[in-house]
């Protein structure tokens, strides 16, 4: 029984301190990873609903950094800054997500998208660094419920390029 429940934590080391969404996305793998990897198409669908970005700098390479505005309904502008970790065309993209280089209430997603028949199936995984992190960025900032619409956000994007893509 001990050895069981030795299993479970090592399964869940992370898992007070992470959240997971995934999402089935109606387009083929390499279009939904291309979305992330340059700033034209980031531009159309990054972000939660009503929200809009603002890219000050962008270089989508491991080690590369992406610096942005996320432009709240509210009229409230959020400073963001990413690092492109590892990126692994068309499976995965490990990034370092905070306000600014060096925050030290940064959080690493890693995303990763698989074939699901014609469709892709992207899982974003985030890990903070205290379970108190992830509880303010779930309670103050409503992070499964933002991550939800990004992906949405995502899904529309990407299926609407498909879209026009039949159509001509």
């Amino acid at each position: 029984m001990a050895e069981a429940g030795q299993e479970t934590r090592t399964e869940t080391a992370t898992a007070d301190r992470e959240i997971v969404i995934s999402r089935i996305i109606d387009a083929p793998q390499e279009l939904v990873f291309e979305a992330f990897t340059e700033v034209r198409h980031l531009s159309q669908w990054w972000g939660p609903e009503k929200f809009t970005t603002t890219t000050r700098s962008f270089e989508f390479r491991e080690g590369g950094e992406w610096v942005f505005v996320l432009h709240g309904p509210d009229g409230t502008d959020y400073p963001e800054w990413i690092r492109w970790r590892r990126i692994a065309p068309p499976e995965r993209i490990d990034l370092l997500h905070g306000e600014y280089p060096d925050d030290p209430n940064s959080f690493e997603t890693f995303l990763a998208f698989a074939p699901d028949g014609a469709a892709t199936r992207i899982v974003m995984r985030t890990v903070f660094a205290t379970r108190e992190l992830r509880d303010a960025a779930v309670e103050k900032y409503h992070a499964i419920e933002g991550g939800r619409q990004t992906l949405s956000n995502l899904a529309a994007y990407v299926t609407g390029i498909v879209g026009k893509g039949a159509q001509g």
